[in-house]
């Protein structure tokens, strides 16, 4: 099946303004992201963005990127506009979403996320990661999968639900949601042409609205969390780990 890696990114930022285009070891971060999507090599990788100045940046380091509105209330809605221009015939028939700020996600996690999809009852999948520390297991900031193993031990949960709370309760394994995305082609559609849920609204979580639709999701198990750019801290953070990582 053909897949296109769609990533959106705008520079509306209110903890780090001008996020994806943050100097990282002397390229902007969004191209970091691109480029390892590109190494990923699972498909064409295209940049969804409203923004001219991220976009030239992008031209600049040979990366594709597409024009999209402004409006748009969510990623999944940028990237639905993106994937309709640029694929208007239809060839593609997986989507990944894949988020602007993470600048040190592995290639072989955005392989990973596809494998899910190899089950034909998967309308869309995700990662998720053991939580070994402590902290986060009661982190707000820590979305959390609560899901049924399908494997023991557990390499693939079904997702049942995701919640900023501790959750599930007693003993065993909570899992960190990363939030990377790949969609069937028609799940996109079906899913941004739902419109908000209810527990989407309460939790802040978009994918609640995929699971209250009736919607399944399969969630890949990986060894690590990517490392997130929200903060000043995080972008010091991310500079330290690609320094001698550029390809150049």
């Amino acid at each position: 099946m053909k897949t296109i890696v769609l990533i959106p990114a705008r520079m509306a930022s209110t903890r780090l303004p001008g996020k994806p285009l943050a100097e990282i070891a002397g390229k902007p971060m969004i191209a970091h992201v691109a480029r390892r999507a590109l190494e990923s090599d699972v498909g064409r990788v295209v940049v969804a963005t409203d923004t001219a100045e991220i976009a030239s940046a992008l031209a600049a380091e040979g990366v594709e990127s597409v024009m999209t509105r402004a409006d748009h209330e969510s990623g999944s809605d940028r990237i639905f506009e993106a994937l309709e221009r640029i694929d208007p015939d239809r060839r593609a028939d997986l989507v990944i979403n894949l988020q602007g700020d993470l600048p040190t996600i592995p290639p072989s996690d955005i392989h990973a996320v596809m494998r899910p999809l190899e089950d034909d009852a998967v309308d869309i999948a995700t990662l998720g990661v053991e939580i070994e520390d402590e902290a986060e297991k009661t982190a707000s900031s820590v979305v959390k999968i609560v899901g049924t193993p399908l494997d023991m031990p557990a390499t693939r949960l079904r997702a049942l639900y995701f919640t900023r709370a501790t959750a599930p309760w007693g003993e065993g394994p909570l899992y960190h949601h990363v939030g990377i995305y790949a969609y069937r082609r028609a799940a996109l559609e079906r899913f941004v042409r739902l419109g908000p849920s209810t527990l989407e609204r309460r939790e802040r979580l978009e994918q609640l609205r995929a699971l209250e639709a009736g919607m399944r999701i399969d969630a890949e198990i990986v060894r690590s969390v990517p490392l997130g750019v929200d903060t000043p801290a995080d972008l010091e953070r991310a500079r330290r780990i690609l320094t001698g990582r550029t390809e150049e």
